[in-house]
């Protein structure tokens, strides 16, 4: 990796792992919860124990990702040799120095409410706040200076470009939890990796079968204007998006998302289809149905015995990919009242 993507690498890790020794050369291994601050990674505890006996010595603090597990039969039918796991990670050299001064430890402290709780509810830290003096003046803060960052991302770069354009396809159909991630891991670091067919996309764009947090604001702009989220909060669109089963979507040559589509599914007997939009500009080029052929296939999505949604205006085009208005379809082999909560 460039430094500043394992910078932020190891600033994003949920944990990290620190490696050291006591004075008595005795190994010490932590797991903390770390931030990136001030070109270190900071954690804090307790003014007693083994951190604070290792201040002032070498350390090492690394995490770490498993991107997928590749079985061997993904490349080659007999030899065991391919099984490999793709993963990324960040190793940072450096000497565990003691934060004394308030106002870097208030920032530290700040950062990782910041990171653990982001949701807020709290007063912001300060160092002078009577709030929060005596509290920040008593805990442990401590730091290891990024002397030395090293990071790794193993996504199969070694391999050709149609091997990649396999294992690609072989995600694509496993479809377990991750998958749809891996695959767009490893097209961003193999660019030259050929577009396997359940990615092709109409001239000028990308399709992408994992979106995620950073898609959020662009694609709540091309959402908020749709006639089904009148009403709702760009927060609430957002949380949905976040929370979805399965979420995709499609860039223009720019990187910008230009089409979102989501689903919420049981992986077995029901699935519905929500959000499905695509830039104006980019309408009736068949970005919509490159969309939705791609969320309909994913494996979150494909197993669903029944696939449902709801429009007031686009039934032709969904009557395409084999939906039908509920109304035209036979009679249940059973009765009952259907009933639906509506939270005001």
């Amino acid at each position: 990796m460039e430094r500043a993507e394992a910078e932020a690498f190891l600033g994003l890790a949920e944990v990290v792992h620190l490696a050291s020794t006591t004075a008595e050369g005795e190994p010490v291994l932590k797991t903390v919860h770390g931030v990136v601050v001030r070109g270190a990674i900071a954690f804090h505890g307790a003014p007693v124990g083994e951190k604070i006996e290792a201040v002032g010595r070498p350390a090492v603090v690394s995490c770490e990702q498993v991107v997928a597990s590749i079985p061997s039969y993904f490349t080659d039918p007999e030899r065991a040799c391919p099984a490999t796991t793709l993963y990324r990670s960040a190793q940072a050299h450096g000497v565990i120095e003691r934060v004394d001064d308030p106002d870097h430890k208030a920032e530290v402290l700040e950062a990782l409410m910041q990171k653990y709780q982001p949701e807020g509810g709290y007063t912001p830290l300060d160092a002078s706040s009577p709030l929060y003096r005596k509290a920040i003046a008593g805990i442990l803060v401590l730091a290891v200076p990024l002397s030395r960052l090293d990071g790794k991302a193993k996504l199969s770069q070694n391999r050709t470009p149609e091997e990649r354009a396999r294992i690609l396809a072989k995600l694509w159909e496993r479809g377990a939890p991750g998958d749809p991630a891996a695959i767009e891991l490893l097209r961003g670091a193999c660019p030259d990796t050929p577009v396997p067919e359940f990615l092709q996309a109409p001239a000028g764009c990308v399709l992408a079968c994992a979106l995620g947090p950073r898609d959020v604001a662009e694609a709540v702009d091309l959402l908020e204007g749709g006639y089904w989220n009148q009403g709702v909060s760009r927060e609430a669109i957002a949380r949905a998006l976040l929370g979805s089963s399965a979420w995709v979507g499609a860039r223009d040559a720019a990187g910008r998302l230009v089409a979102t589509a989501r689903a919420i599914s049981d992986g077995s007997r029901r699935a519905w289809l929500y959000d499905v939009m695509v830039a104006p500009s980019l309408r009736g080029r068949g970005v919509g149905e490159a969309v939705v052929r791609l969320l309909l296939g994913h494996p979150a999505v494909r197993g669903a015995s029944h696939v449902s949604l709801g429009t007031q205006d686009a039934h032709a085009f969904y009557a395409r990919f084999g939906f039908r208005d509920r109304a035209a379809l036979p009679p249940r082999p059973f009765t009952s009242t259907e009933m639906q909560l509506v939270r005001a």
